[in-house]
């Protein structure tokens, strides 16, 4: 049986067809143009509405290399394979029987047009049906009946995002869908009502003439020779690192720098135009960057938050990346902070409890600690962290009252929960005293270890989504290493 399983997992180690079409639309019911549609376990897959906020968005290869015909079909009669529609560059078909040996395998180039394979003369049973067609990769399982079934990957989980508005998530069910309507909200403008960290000031607004704010460090930082003054990409320990400036950088005076972690699946690309956290920094004056993942076993790029779901050293790469951009831009090593969405937010999470010496705050989205980690007592900051969560309490990934998650096959992950996530934080801050409420959601202990905050903003009948930008930036621009 263990040679059965290895042979399948071989055969359908990629993905396979899906279609989603629909339209997004405002609370109003008005098509909402230039949303950017991408995809959590499918990496590279991204689309954007029309002026009447229509889309669709699909793996399929009829699709990817638009193909004017319907995308394959697969039909089997008891003595005969036959693949409809076929349009490739690369066609491989394979039979398994039920120890994953192979009982028969073709190769071809140039299809198209319909294949018809007699199997009636194989000298053995087969129950698996492999079929590698450029990029994509499908298995059917053969039933007592003789129909054919099809085994794969979950279905796509689709990420919606757009300036102005909250973030939307939506799970497919079955591999064709249209006329999917995804409403979204705008998003909040008003900021948490919360007192600085740094200076006595007792406004409930954060103000740019704060002490927090000054472009000036409290120690001088020699901007001289910080080459890196337009928006470019790096390779560091071979992965990208997008950089965004802020309108009127000039590298002259140092400025804050927000490190924005993208979700499993994602990528810098396509992470740098989809956060709203990174817009409101930029807005502001921060720097901006988007590091890529290392690659998980079968949900695309992600993050090593602990059991799950890569091996990837991601502190350190995360040191090398902080210390190359320091040495060609002019930041402010007092003034740098964390946040990211879903596996990005557990980074951030992660971030706190191991490169606390880096950062100054952050603020994740969407993600816990896990318990392995925090029951094994892994998690232990150099000093006191200043950290908001968003949570949604809808969240069909990352539930909010936590639990087990085996999403990513082999690296199971326990969530601690979103409350529990929130307390944890508090005991590793030495807080005292209950939470206060102060608004939109938003919790925070102020009698913190050094003067650091912990808050948790619960987003009531919210999704897999990241939080507010404007919110989150506002708590971690007031926090700075010591």
């Amino acid at each position: 049986m263990k040679n059965f399983v290895v042979g399948v997992i071989l055969c359908y180690s990629g993905i396979f067809g899906w279609n989603l079409s629909g339209q997004v639309v405002s609370e109003s019911g008005e098509g909402l143009s230039g949303v950017t549609v991408s995809s959590f376990n499918y990496a590279g897959i991204s689309t954007m509405s029309d002026l009447e906020g229509y889309f669709s968005i699909s793996d399929d290869p009829s699709v990817l290399f638009n193909s004017k015909v319907s995308a394959m079909s697969v039909e089997y009669d008891g003595k005969t394979v036959i693949f409809q529609n076929v349009h490739a560059l690369s066609f491989k078909v394979s039979l398994l029987d039920a120890l994953g040996k192979v009982a028969f395998e073709k190769d071809l180039d140039g299809v198209s047009g319909n294949l018809y394979f007699d199997l009636s003369n194989l000298p053995r049973k087969w129950n698996f049906l492999c079929v590698k067609m450029d990029n994509r990769k499908d298995v059917y399982s053969l039933d007592k009946k003789g129909i054919l079934k099809k085994v794969g990957d979950p279905l796509a989980l689709l990420y919606f995002s757009k300036d102005g508005y909250e973030s939307a998530t939506y799970q497919m069910t079955s591999e064709n869908e249209t006329g999917v309507q995804i409403a979204m909200k705008l998003a909040g403008s008003e900021p948490i009502v919360s007192s600085s960290a740094i200076g006595n000031s007792s406004s409930s607004n954060f103000s740019s003439s704060s002490t927090v704010l000054s472009s000036a460090s409290d120690e001088p930082v020699d901007c001289s020779g910080k080459t890196l003054e337009s928006n470019t990409n790096l390779m560091i320990d071979g992965r990208k690192i997008v950089v965004k400036f802020p309108s009127g950088y000039t590298g002259k005076e140092p400025v804050p720098l927000l490190v924005n972690y993208h979700p499993i699946g994602g990528s810098a690309d396509n992470w740098a135009n989809s956060s709203q956290i990174a817009q409101s920094a930029l807005a502001e004056g921060a720097i901006v960057v988007f590091p890529d993942g290392e690659q998980s076993p079968n949900f695309g790029q992600a993050w090593n938050v602990g059991p799950c779901c890569t091996d990837a050293d991601d502190v350190t790469f995360t040191k090398h990346f902080l210390e190359e951009l320091k040495e060609k831009a002019c930041v402010d090593p007092k003034r740098v902070y964390a946040a990211g969405f879903s596996m990005g937010g557990g980074f951030s999470n992660y971030a706190g409890c191991f490169l606390s010496e880096y950062f100054a705050a952050a603020a994740p989205s969407a993600f816990d600690l896990s318990e392995e980690i925090v029951n094994a007592g892994k998690c232990s900051p150099a000093r006191a962290f200043p950290i908001l969560n968003f949570r949604g309490t809808n969240d069909n990934v990352v539930q909010y009252d936590g639990g087990y998650s085996s999403l990513v096959t082999g690296k199971p992950i326990t969530f601690l929960g979103a409350r529990k996530n929130f307390k944890k934080w508090a005991e590793l801050n030495g807080c005292s005293g209950s939470p206060v409420d102060k608004g939109n959601g938003c919790e925070y202990y102020e009698h913190c270890r050094d003067g650091v905050k912990v808050g948790l903003c619960t987003i009531q009948n919210g999704g897999h989504s990241e939080g507010d930008g404007k919110t989150g930036w506002d708590f971690v621009k007031q926090f700075r290493l010591p």
